[in-house]
């Protein structure tokens, strides 16, 4: 595995690659790497010549500086996993290197930021679609991977690289779930052990919804459900739950054969904030 901290070499690898007609697949991270993220790379490699993988925590899309300080960093270990994934190249730019003026682009999502992640974190998904074209840029790949636990920010790269014609291709890729249930996260490791246990409640009441969903019980029957589990749960803050249509992530009303609609989750554990979905449909 070769490792890059510049752009400029690292463009030039990518380039004598291309040369070659090799295909790249880009699987952009901000470290602290679990089987989530080696899924990704697993499936950049099942469909490229040339896998690579970015390591960078992106100051503009934290709009909580604690949080920011917070996230977990262990380089090492993910260099390691990385290598044993059979990651071909990894990209670990510093700030400086990513932005080495302020970023000023304001980008327009055309509403799908104004739900769910974007209405809890102002300012969020801009900062995600700064540091994903700056990384397309700088990798020039043919296809990029993303986790589906991630859902919104999933459907705004799509907007984004639509909007800018970006010719990289967008592939979405299964969440990764604990034996137990709980969707992985970088931020899993950061819950005490008590709180990992109530972490639980999120999954397992997305679970109980769709449930619920199958057996026809209304939408908004379904969403009050979920919403009262998860309250009645100590140490757990639900920030939101919503049931959203997958193409324009607004609330749906109602749901019928056909139609694709996801339960998204967010809540505070502790001191820990986690996300989480599943298609209601499937």
């Amino acid at each position: 595995m070769e490792v890059f901290y510049k752009a400029a070499p690292l463009a030039a690898r990518v380039a004598a690659f291309r040369q070659e007609r090799k295909s790249i697949g880009f699987v952009p991270t901000m470290g602290a790497l679990h089987e989530g993220h080696l899924s990704l790379v697993r499936f950049s490699r099942q469909q490229n010549d040339v896998t690579v993988v970015s390591i960078f925590v992106n100051p503009t899309q934290f709009n909580d500086k604690s949080d920011l300080e917070r996230y977990p960093r262990m380089p090492e270990k993910d260099s390691a996993l990385l290598e044993h994934a059979g990651c071909d190249i990894l990209y670990m730019p510093d700030v400086n290197e990513i932005y080495p003026e302020p970023d000023t682009r304001v980008f327009d999502f055309g509403g799908l930021d104004k739900v769910m992640e974007g209405k809890q974190r102002p300012g969020h998904f801009n900062g995600v679609a700064q540091v994903v074209t700056r990384l397309f840029d700088m990798v020039n790949p043919h296809r990029a991977y993303f986790g589906l636990k991630d859902f919104q920010q999933v459907a705004i790269i799509r907007k984004v690289m639509s909007d800018l014609q970006y010719p990289v291709e967008i592939v979405s890729c299964p969440i990764v779930r604990e034996c137990d249930g709980l969707a992985m996260s970088s931020r899993n490791m950061l819950l005490s052990g008590d709180d990992r246990k109530r972490a639980l409640v999120l999954s397992q009441s997305l679970f109980l919804g769709r449930e619920r969903m199958k057996q026809g019980h209304p939408v908004v029957e379904v969403k009050k459900y979920v919403e009262d589990q998860v309250n009645s749960a100590e140490g757990v803050d639900l920030e939101y739950f919503e049931i959203i249509d997958s193409t324009t992530l607004l609330p749906a009303q109602q749901w019928y054969a056909g139609r694709d609609v996801i339960g998204c989750i967010a809540a505070r554990v502790g001191k820990v904030r986690l996300i989480d979905n599943i298609n209601f449909s499937s």
